[in-house]
């Protein structure tokens, strides 16, 4: 397909933490639709950067399972390899007095029993008078978090959602590297979606509590803000987030049981892109796209309404 010079860029961002389920199909599924409607770019971000629940299997098995739905992209990023760009931000970030090191732990943090906007607990910023070691951030054998600035931050979700708030008191100062290491995911978000030229970032709404504090961060790294549309979930009989820590059937099953027309077609359904759960795929989706089409609300979504295809297709 060709593409307007200048057009809108997107990515599908998939942590590897597991194999793609059908929540993450329609993720992938809208986020290709936005771009390819706008004749613009997308690209598949693979999210592999947390040591202790990332696989390099399921980095190998995400494109193919969506190129097996019909979905193709502009290119495909390992977000482990963009590790000099990650320590560049955190550089820049130290050179301005911004980071320090944290000797909270996790379980400090929730006993202190702050709710934070998503759904978490809230850091106190206990430790924001800290200073890094003499040899800097990279001497550090602690968590590190960013100083942010205190203040609201506004941003509108193209679905019509004002997302706003002070991350800085309402979250608290986020963890830009962990201590096994691992750059965190915040700070990884922000530095690859301002490499790529990401101008349109399309997610679920369970990610849109993490906005506020991604664009903040965004700001003090002097990255441009991208368009945000947070899309409904899919959800299980029982009301919960399709997911795979919810017990969601994984792609394997699903293909087990379904090909890929009749998926699809179950998916724009549940979207609310079609009438019917009819089989079709995202290139006989393209033509009649539009946001005001999709669901405002979550659905469940019935896997075993799922129906095999004929043949001819």
């Amino acid at each position: 397909m060709s593409q307007t010079p200048g057009a809108p860029v997107g990515r599908f961002a998939p942590s590897t933490t597991g194999p793609a389920h059908a929540g993450t199909l329609l993720s992938a599924l809208l986020c290709w639709l936005d771009a390819r409607s706008r004749e613009g770019r997308v690209w598949l971000r693979l999210e592999d950067l947390d040591p202790e629940r990332c696989r390099p299997e399921h980095a190998e098995a995400l494109p193919r399972d969506l190129a097996w739905l019909g979905l193709e992209w502009d290119g495909v990023c390992l977000q482990s390899s963009r590790r000099a760009d990650h320590e560049a931000a955190l550089d820049r970030l130290a050179s301005e007095g911004r980071l320090y090191p944290c000797a909270c732990s996790r379980r400090q943090v929730r006993e202190a029993g702050l709710p934070a906007p998503d759904g978490g607990f809230r850091y106190p910023n206990t430790c924001r008078t800290r200073r890094l070691p003499e040899g800097g951030w990279r001497a550090s054998d602690e968590p590190l978090r960013v100083r942010l600035t205190a203040g609201e931050v506004h941003v509108t979700d193209e679905s019509g959602v004002a997302l706003r708030g002070d991350p800085a008191q309402e979250s608290g100062d986020p963890v830009v590297r962990r201590r096994d290491g691992a750059v965190a995911y915040h700070l990884a978000s922000v530095v690859d979606d301002a490499a790529l030229g990401v101008t349109r970032v399309v997610r679920g709404r369970d990610l849109a509590p993490s906005t506020v504090t991604q664009v903040a961060l965004g700001g003090l790294l002097g990255l441009p803000r991208p368009a945000y549309r947070h899309h409904l979930l899919l959800l299980e009989d029982s009301g919960g987030k399709l997911a795979k820590l919810h017990g969601s059937l994984p792609i394997e099953r699903l293909r087990e049981r379904h090909d890929a027309a009749s998926l699809c077609g179950a998916l724009a359904h549940a979207a609310g892109l079609l009438p019917g759960p009819e089989p079709t795929t995202p290139e006989e989706l393209l033509g009649a796209f539009d946001w005001e089409r999709v669901a405002s609300v979550d659905r469940v979504f019935d896997v075993a309404g799922v129906r095999r295809s004929s043949a001819a297709r």
